[in-house]
């Protein structure tokens, strides 16, 4: 589940009136609820152990006891391990909320600041039995969109990790062997890179080598940029020793093998992540629509397939996507005053995904370029800039996505840039 799923219309109006409430305050160890039976005034409260065999028992029961008419049940997660335990049983309405929207809940009757966790569970409770109409149902999607919507995010992750490892392996490098940056051209993230810092990790082990060998293992891992390879060799001969200090050396050393075997081992997971998304991404219903999208390729194509899902249903609208994902600027006004800010408190990979496309848009699509540097020139920074552009992608993005059709820029009517601007 990720936080794409969260929102969906309010179905409560719609279906009829569930057999019970519940309200479960999770914990890595145990769980309390609160349930409250329809007709009955009091909640029956209890604690479940986090056990597969006592979760699976407990919902059973649940079908069992009420003929198999849907419980709502109220709970602050939205992925992990009791989700999970609830998700694909059909009489359970699951509302995931913000665990802040239960806190804010709490403070407004304990001022104090005490909690407890039974205590919790019934103020969710409340929360679902007097609120509902103003919570939302989580309806998640089918199992191949949910598995590419996982996929994409831990390959994120995974990227991230990556990124953390070069720039670490920089920075010792630059500590007693610039040379072999400058022989890899700054690239570092890559088999090559990698294997060759385990066969010559220190500046001696690499001036020793005859040229002829470090040019084989080059054309062995498939660099072809024969003139580019040539002057780093050029360079290589003509290279001194950054330190003689055996101690800077051999703790430099060290790091920076280590370093490479970390990343040596997540280069296939990450190239496993990518043919595997290829594939579902390639057997999706929707891929068409987002194949489309100027710039956005093989990776950002399926970041937005699972940002949006297949619930239609699930976005009342295109700004509803703005407000939720955190694009949307965040307006307070108290009497003649008026501020707007950054939303902080927002799906961060969500966000990540249409601000990252809508940054790609620019190189490929022509009055996303024109809109960027009219936000620019307007005096706003390039984030600003490129949010803004998100803002407006979302729009057209939503469209497409509603109706199954694929984007057609022959459609949209660009933006003057003082309408841009402004």
């Amino acid at each position: 589940m990720t936080t794409k799923n969260q929102p969906t219309k309010n179905d409560s109006t719609c279906q009829p009136a569930p057999a019970a409430l519940l309200a479960i305050d999770w914990a890595d160890q145990k769980h309390d609820y609160a349930l409250l039976v329809e007709g009955a005034s009091q909640p029956e409260t209890g604690r479940l152990d986090h056990d597969a065999g006592h979760l699976q028992e407990f919902i059973a029961e649940l079908r069992r006891r009420f003929g198999g008419r849907p419980v709502a049940v109220i709970l602050e997660q939205k992925r992990g391990a009791l989700i999970h335990a609830l998700l694909g049983h059909d009489h359970l309405w699951l509302y995931p909320v913000n665990p802040l929207t239960v806190a804010r809940f709490r403070e407004a009757f304990a001022t104090s600041g005490a909690k407890d966790d039974p205590t919790d569970a019934r103020l969710q409770l409340e929360l679902l039995a007097k609120h509902r109409d103003r919570l939302h149902r989580w309806l998640p999607d089918d199992a191949h969109t949910r598995t590419l919507a996982l996929l994409v995010e831990e390959r994120r992750c995974a990227v991230n990790e990556c990124t953390r490892l070069v720039e670490q392996s920089l920075a010792c490098l630059k500590g007693y062997y610039p040379q072999f940056i400058a022989l890899l051209g700054g690239q570092l993230d890559t088999t090559l890179a990698c294997k060759l810092l385990l066969k010559y990790p220190d500046f001696a082990t690499l001036a020793r080598a005859r040229t002829q060998t470090i040019r084989r293992f080059f054309y062995a891992h498939h660099f072809r940029r024969v003139e580019v390879l040539e002057a780093r060799l050029k360079a290589l001969a003509a290279a001194v020793a950054l330190t003689t200090d055996p101690a800077v050396i051999e703790a430099g050393r060290l790091r920076a093998t280590r370093l490479a075997d970390q990343m040596l081992a997540l280069l296939p997971h990450i190239a496993h992540l990518d043919q595997r998304i290829a594939e579902l991404f390639a057997a999706h219903p929707d891929a068409a629509i987002f194949r489309s999208l100027p710039g956005a390729g093989a990776v950002m194509a399926p970041r937005l397939l699972a940002a949006f899902g297949t619930q239609r249903d699930r976005w009342r609208d295109a700004s509803h996507v703005a407000t939720f994902s955190g694009i949307a600027p965040v307006i307070k006004r108290s009497g003649k005053q008026s501020l707007t800010s950054f939303r902080h408190a927002a799906p961060k990979f969500l966000r990540q995904t249409f601000h990252e496309f809508a940054g790609c848009s620019i190189r490929f699509c022509p009055w996303a370029a024109s809109f960027y540097h009219a936000k620019r020139a307007a005096g706003c920074n390039h984030h600003a800039a490129v949010r803004s552009l998100a803002f407006k992608w979302i729009r057209i993005l939503h469209a497409c996505w509603r109706h199954h059709s694929t984007y057609d820029p022959t459609r949209y009517t660009p933006p003057t840039p003082a309408q841009a601007a402004a």
